[in-house]
């Protein structure tokens, strides 16, 4: 009887112990961990990107986001946020608590996005706290809501969409499908704001009961009811939120929610291979990546090549080396360069088998950045209609521009103009000469100085190193069209830098200045999806005149603004731009070419300043284009800055490296090149891409891009410093050799596996533009790499202008040449 009574305590003890392995615990991270599942805590701030507050991570997937209070049923962009305080551990009452505040001062009708905050002042603490397999999210105010907030403030988690579409919902006894789009009824509040009816509301709610990796239910233990809402009845990029209003004279507990993630036992991450989705050159290194969970156990890989008539070939099965931790999971690598048959092969490693990809001598030479030329490019012409055989892209947009901008004024896109407009056009004044050329700035369509120029240059040094007279658009300046897959007899490259420089130069020539920006005045004409044909009826208003009184919303013209600015380095940069244009428009564009150089030496006398980065940028390009040896001299004159500086100056005079004979000019950069190379390879022993990987709330995608590209710089100037491998470790990043679940290229439409829901101007249809380059993978904090199947997280797969768009084409045409 002992023994039994013993066993049975045994047997208890185990099932206690197990129970409570199976809870939920504070990790060392100071979020929430159990088992797949991970509730963080504002370890990101970032609400306008569905980033912040309470988040969930359930079984490799973050499926919440934004838990937090807020003023608005379905919130959107430029609506209040509250200001984050403080995050902390109480160990002895097992929570994690951060406190809150509305109204956040560094937003409030302020800085880059500015918000209007309503006259609410109101503080509380956001917990989350450990209850078994579930978890509690609790809300104490510091004190009751002014009576006309009731029915106002309420708590809302936010559900991510891409996974839930056709899955089903329980709310008590109501029960649906989420459905695709968002679907009324709907009314006006009191307010005169368009709402839509909840899809449902009750106490207990079980969101995707069918799909155990993703299920979850949500009980709210307080006197509301909570809703389910669809946050795309007004806004297209929202996503489904659960929400409940903080009751009457509520202060503790006004919220007191428990959540239960339905968590898969013993749950490993299942293993990825990341590889280029384009693939490989004979001669380039090969380096599959393979991401597993630290539990995970190690197993063989096996290449294996696809043969014509179907069947396949084992090539080699070997045991992956072992790179190590980083991020959330262990890493392996498998090195497979020393395969240089030509061909079409796959990857497999257990259950995992990559998407098919080439090794090939002329990898490089189609399919790669040719869309990027032929399609991306021409869809994001400013001023153009954009014709693709049977699609028309977009009509010829903004042949209206352009009004000076109000002074005193901070656009809620981050453009400022001060007390004065710095030109003679007085706000509100058509200004000439701004009514063709430029390229549309990703999805919004603005025309800022930095993204034109950068165009501009980055597609002038491709021609100028590479020849690249790759022609399959026809561009008319005088008609405004542009034929997409007609060839015309004239480079794409060229026309391309021509079509910017008349945005730019035009500019200058009206304003004596470079502007800063060319913007839309209303924010519903910002967010239009679609055609920007429709920002306006394309007829000048001029204030002066009175000639057409269209309006947008609150009385504004309907015409885009430009923005003037005093800002000496970013003119500086501008002007670079158009030194480098300068040389390889010549022959082509004489007229202007010269115009471009005149600017250039023009904005050169006009400051003068102590050497930063654009001034020996300028210094260099003017040095390049005239050989006057007074701007050599001035880079011989600031050796010493440029030593100092030279991670990130070091490239831009490497660009001349080979050219310049002066001994000393060849001499002093030898020193800082040797030491910079020992950093990056540090940098890149930090990752197992090869490169460094440090997204801030953007992906890295762009940085590494841009990163490859002055490799390029670094490795035909100093060979012996700095190796190829950089360069193209970078390019095989953007092409799918990166962390994360989702293995896509970044460049929409390029290799097997690509973005096709991206952050563009059709990104109203879930689709993409080909060519187009993402800034792909994010970090979510701390540790989740993370690129959702989604078109409106513009912080993973927005398209770009400037160094976003130009350096991957000069990274994989580089690649072509290098290894060819």
């Amino acid at each position: 009887m002992k023994n039994l009574l013993y066993i049975v305590f045994l047997l208890g003890a185990i099932c206690s112990a197990q129970n409570e392995n199976k809870n939920f615990k504070i990790n060392k991270q100071e979020y929430l961990e159990n088992e797949g599942v991970n509730v963080m805590l504002a370890h990101d701030f970032y609400p306008e990107g569905h980033q912040g507050g309470v988040g969930i991570i359930q079984n490799g997937i973050r499926v919440a986001t934004n838990g937090d209070l807020r003023l608005e049923p379905t919130p959107g962009q430029w609506q209040p946020v509250p200001k984050v305080g403080e995050r902390s551990v109480d160990a002895t009452n097992q929570t994690i608590n951060l406190r809150m505040q509305f109204p956040d001062s560094s937003k409030n009708r302020t800085g880059f996005n500015p918000v209007e905050y309503p006259d609410l002042f109101l503080a509380y603490t956001l917990k989350i706290k450990p209850e078994g397999e579930s978890f509690k999210i609790i809300v104490d105010l510091d004190k009751p809501l002014p009576s006309e907030w009731v029915g106002k403030v309420g708590f809302n988690l936010e559900f991510f969409p891409g996974i839930l579409f056709g899955k089903s919902y329980y709310m008590d006894n109501e029960f649906g499908i989420f459905n695709r789009q968002a679907n009324g009824p709907g009314y006006y509040n009191e307010d005169g704001e368009y709402r839509m009816e909840p899809i449902a509301s009750g106490k207990k709610l079980s969101i995707a009961p069918e799909m155990p990796a993703q299920s979850i239910t949500i009980e709210n233990l307080g006197n509301d009811q909570l809703e389910l809402l669809d946050g795309r009845a007004q806004h297209n990029n929202g996503w489904f939120i659960v929400r409940s209003l903080i009751p009457a004279n509520a202060t503790k507990n006004a919220i007191e929610w428990v959540v239960t993630p339905n968590m898969i036992e013993d749950y490993i991450y299942n293993p990825v291979v990341q590889i280029s989705q384009v693939g490989y050159h004979t001669k380039q290194d090969k380096v599959a990546v393979i991401e597993t969970d630290p539990k995970d156990t190690e197993a063989k890989v096996t290449l294996h090549k696809i043969m014509p008539d179907g069947s396949t070939k084992t090539v080699e099965t070997k045991t992956p080396k072992t790179w190590g931790s980083f991020l959330r999971y262990e890493y392996y690598q498998y090195d497979f360069s020393h395969i240089t048959e030509p061909g079409v092969y796959f990857i497999t490693y257990k259950n995992y088998k990559t998407s098919p990809f080439q090794i090939s001598e002329s990898i490089y030479d189609r399919n790669v950045w040719q869309p990027t030329l032929e399609y991306f490019l021409p869809v994001q012409m400013c001023h153009m209609r954009v014709n693709n055989r049977y699609k028309v892209w977009h009509g010829r947009a903004h042949l209206d521009d352009a009004l000076m901008a109000p002074i005193n004024y901070n656009h809620f896109d981050g453009y400022i103009q001060g007390d004065s407009t710095l030109t003679s056009f007085k706000p509100g004044e058509h200004v000439p000469g701004l009514d063709a050329g430029g390229w549309h700035d990703a999805g919004d369509f603005d025309l800022r100085i930095e993204s034109q120029a950068e165009t501009v240059q980055g597609l002038a040094r491709i021609y100028e190193l590479f020849q690249v007279n790759y022609d399959n658009t026809a561009i008319d300046q005088n008609s405004k069209t542009v034929e997409m897959l007609t060839p015309d007899g004239k480079a794409d490259i060229l026309q391309q830098i021509e079509h910017g420089l008349l945005s730019i130069v035009g500019g200058y020539e009206s304003l004596d200045r470079f502007y800063r920006g060319i913007i839309v005045p209303t924010q519903r004409q910002y967010v239009l999806l679609g055609d920007p044909a429709n920002h306006s009826d394309n007829e000048t208003y001029d204030a002066a005149t009175g000639k057409n009184i269209s309006m947008g919303e609150d009385g504004a013209p309907d015409d885009r603004w430009v923005f003037t600015e005093d800002n000496p380095e970013r003119a500086m940069e501008a002007a670079a731009a158009l030194a480098t244009a300068s040389r390889v428009l010549k022959g082509y564009n004489d007229s202007l070419a010269e115009k471009c150089l005149t600017i250039a030496t023009k904005e050169w006398d006009r400051y003068s300043f102590d050497p930063n980065t654009a001034r020996i940028e300028l210094a260099t390009e003017l040095y390049h284009t005239t050989k006057d040896e007074k701007y050599l001299d001035y880079l011989l004159d600031h050796k010493k800055y440029i030593t100092q500086n030279f991670t990130n100056i070091g490239w831009i005079v490497a660009t001349i490296y080979n050219d310049v004979e002066n001994r000393k000019f060849k001499k002093f950069l030898l020193e800082p090149a040797k030491a910079y190379a020992d950093q990056v390879k540090a940098q890149a022993e930090q990752t197992p891409y090869g490169v460094p990987y440090e997204p801030n709330i953007w992906g890295a995608g762009w940085d590494i891009q841009n990163f490859g590209m002055k490799q390029y710089f670094y490795h035909t100037a100093f060979p012996e410093y700095f190796p190829k491998s950089y360069m193209l470790n970078a390019l095989n990043f953007v092409l799918g050799t990166h962390p994360g679940v989702n293995t896509a290229s970044f460049v929409s439409g390029v290799g097997a596996h690509s973005l096709t829901q991206a952050y563009g101007i059709n990104r109203g249809e879930r689709s993409y533009i080909p060519g187009g380059i993402g800034s792909g993978t994010a970090l979510i904090r701390p540790n989740l790499p993370e690129l959702l199947e989604w078109p409106y997280l513009w912080q993973q797969t927005e398209y770009v202008l400037g160094g976003g768009t130009t350096d991957y084409l000069f990274l994989a045409i580089a690649a072509g040449h290098l290894l060819n």
